[in-house]
């Protein structure tokens, strides 16, 4: 989103006014690495969104000694905990990591930000708070990739997305006013995670939303947790009794209810290595966050399990530094090999946005609207003023909570079909850099012809488009790009060198098809729907881009390759198809260590990816605890 800079001013003074909740640490944190114990049940590297989850639930009985290292700081600010338009965090630099991409050569060589959240509580703590569940055939695929009896599945996930949340459902005079449906069926109440919906909504929503009923294949779900496509509203992960950011540090951190001396926690320093006997992971290597150098490293035991979550970006470096991972790349950076596994780097996935297009409705007659918090002082300040008093009012929306999730074939009834033949037909290693391993091309081989799939089905979504309520809208995300990319340690700086990240944007060409519909959707849905009575004027675009080239020199321009949701670098596939993980989370060819984050996702979700990692981190905790 672009943000002017008067707005900028006005929100920084917004953030200095909002008071922040008092944190109290009920895993013991440990000032420094002095204190550590020599030998834990469990380590746990990475204290973000699935590490803190997951070491919540192994603590909770008592039973098992868990450490977990991360390499943020706790961080308590109003960017972390402001709700308000959803995006302060990621306005600190403190808050995440500074990692750029390499160039881009079908983006024009543009590099791109890689955004991941540096503080406890990983990027659960600076994401845009939207509480979104993927379509059951995302689940079901998963499952599908090991056979039809897989606990991965919509049935197998559905009691842990209850588990993870706790579901406050809107206002009666919210529900009222706006139609939302929601249904408690799909959702829990016993988490400190929150998931809730805002005070205030602005009210060209609702004619928004209702805009996509006049769209024919577009259905409104019973609820946003439903696993299904259409339109609907979704709640955001707010606390509602502070109207702060509710997220895994404080609820799976701070939240727990007494002092664990179980449970202890470094923060600030950077984990080097898994260390290994044999095959067997028996500890880390670490050393602080700051270091550049090897000198006074530490190195702490764990007698039943290693357990990675460091996230999509830094879970593939930490293994292919410890020795698990392509064997050319580790003999190119000179680290001893302990397993040869292929897939630890590939498989990079994530979901495109500034894509499709917008409209500037030229006849908007509703108010208020977002966009006068970014140019309208005197809006801002009644919002402010609101919220300093009530809690209430514009600044109790985050970054949305309305949207749609909508099919290829109602994207592009026309063209659906063919574009799906022609890339179920594709040779896999076409589209893959070039030397990549047997196996993760069978990997990818299988997911062209899953998703081919999903491209032919009205229950799986291709676009999301998420509304604002302003007068300009064209907020798409591109939820199953094609392309693949990698994650890979320098070879030069294996340790404290940033990880080489290549979305590789665009090289697989049906992802230019699919973005080219979108286009072409977008128009159709302001010119046949009822927002052309508010006489809309396309933005970008713009008219001059006719034809699908055209079309595409503006994508290459503008796309962005990520929407911050980066997955597949440890992926839950079987080995002969690239994997690097089992089906209970185990890494391949070693015992004593598992991945659980976002990086064993083996092929995107139908939504953002905040919920499923909840989910996964739950279903993980059990799979550990039951071979303890």
């Amino acid at each position: 989103m672009h943000i002017p800079l008067l707005a900028l001013g006005l929100l920084s003074r917004l953030v200095a006014s909002i008071p922040i909740s008092e944190s109290i640490a009920h895993s013991t944190i440990l000032a420094r690495a002095g204190d550590l114990r020599s030998e834990y049940d469990y380590i746990i590297v990475g204290g973000g969104t699935a590490g803190l989850t997951v070491a919540d639930r192994l603590t909770e009985n008592g039973r098992y000694s868990v450490l977990v290292l991360e390499r943020g700081i706790f961080r308590n600010s109003t960017f972390v905990t402001t709700v308000g338009m959803g995006f302060f965090g990621i306005l600190d630099p403190e808050n995440l990591y500074n990692i750029t991409s390499l160039p881009q050569p079908n983006l024009n060589g543009r590099t791109i930000a890689v955004l991941a959240g540096n503080l406890l509580g990983g990027s659960s703590g600076v994401n845009g708070m939207q509480v979104v569940r993927g379509q059951k055939e995302d689940y079901d695929r998963w499952g599908e990739y090991f056979g039809k009896r897989s606990e991965w599945s919509w049935d197998g996930l559905l009691p842990y997305f209850k588990k993870a949340w706790n579901f406050h459902p809107p206002s009666p005079a919210i529900t009222n006013q706006f139609g939302i449906k929601y249904d408690t069926r799909f959702w829990g109440n016993s988490s400190k995670v929150h998931a809730s919906f805002p005070n205030f909504n602005y009210p060209f929503l609702k004619t928004e939303l209702a805009a996509f009923g006049d769209i024919p294949g577009i259905k409104f779900s019973p609820d946003s947790g439903a696993g299904e496509t259409g339109a609907y509203w979704h709640p955001s992960s707010i606390d509602p009794s502070t109207i702060l950011r509710s997220f895994a540090r404080p609820g799976h951190w701070d939240g727990i209810e007494a002092a664990r001396s179980n449970y202890h926690t470094l923060t600030g320093q950077r984990v080097l290595n898994v260390v290994f006997q044999g095959k067997k992971a028996t500890g880390v290597r670490f050393t602080s966050a700051d270091a550049t150098t090897q000198a006074g490293a530490r190195t702490v035991r764990a007698k039943k399990e290693v357990i990675i979550a460091a996230g999509t970006i830094h879970t593939p470096q930490i293994l292919q530094a410890s020795g698990v991972g392509p064997k050319a790349l580790l003999q190119q950076a000179g680290i001893n090999l302990v397993a040869d596994l292929p897939g630890v780097g590939s498989n990079f996935q994530d979901q495109s946005f500034n894509v499709g297009g917008s409209f500037n409705m030229t006849k908007f007659n509703a108010w208020p609207f977002q966009d006068a918090l970014f140019n309208n002082a005197t809006f801002m300040a009644e919002a402010r003023a609101e919220f300093e008093a009530n809690r209430t009012g514009p600044l109790s929306v985050a970054s949305g909570n309305a949207g749609a999730w909508i099919p290829l074939p109602v994207v592009s009834p026309s063209r659906w079909r063919e574009i799906a033949t022609r890339y179920e037909n594709q040779n896999p290693a076409a589209y893959l850099p070039a030397g990549t391993d047997k196996t993760v091309v069978a990997g990818y081989k299988a997911q062209i012809l899953a998703n081919a799939k999903a491209m032919r089905s009205r229950d799986s979504a291709s676009m999301n488009w998420f509304l604002r309520g302003s007068y300009q809208e064209g907020a798409l995300v591109y939820l199953h790009p094609a392309s693949r990319g990698t994650v890979f340690l320098d070879p030069a700086n294996p340790f404290f060198g940033p990880p080489r990240v290549d979305y590789r944007a665009l090289t697989n060409p049906i992802d230019v098809d699919v973005l080219v519909e979108f286009t072409h959707f977008v128009r159709r849905f302001f010119r046949e729907s009822r927002l052309k009575n508010y006489d809309p004027v396309e933005l970008l675009p713009g008219t001059q881009a006719q034809t699908a080239q055209q079309i595409t020199d503006w994508i290459k321009q503008t796309m962005i390759p990520s929407c911050f949701h980066p997955i597949g670098t440890a992926s839950m596939l079987p080995l002969s198809l690239g994997g690097v993980v089992d089906e209970k989370l185990r890494v391949y060819g070693v015992q004593g260590l598992s991945v659980v984050d976002a990086s064993v996702i083996p092929d995107s979700p139908g939504s953002y990816t905040q919920q499923t990692v909840y989910a996964i981190a739950e279903k993980a905790a059990d799979l550990i605890k039951a071979r303890s």
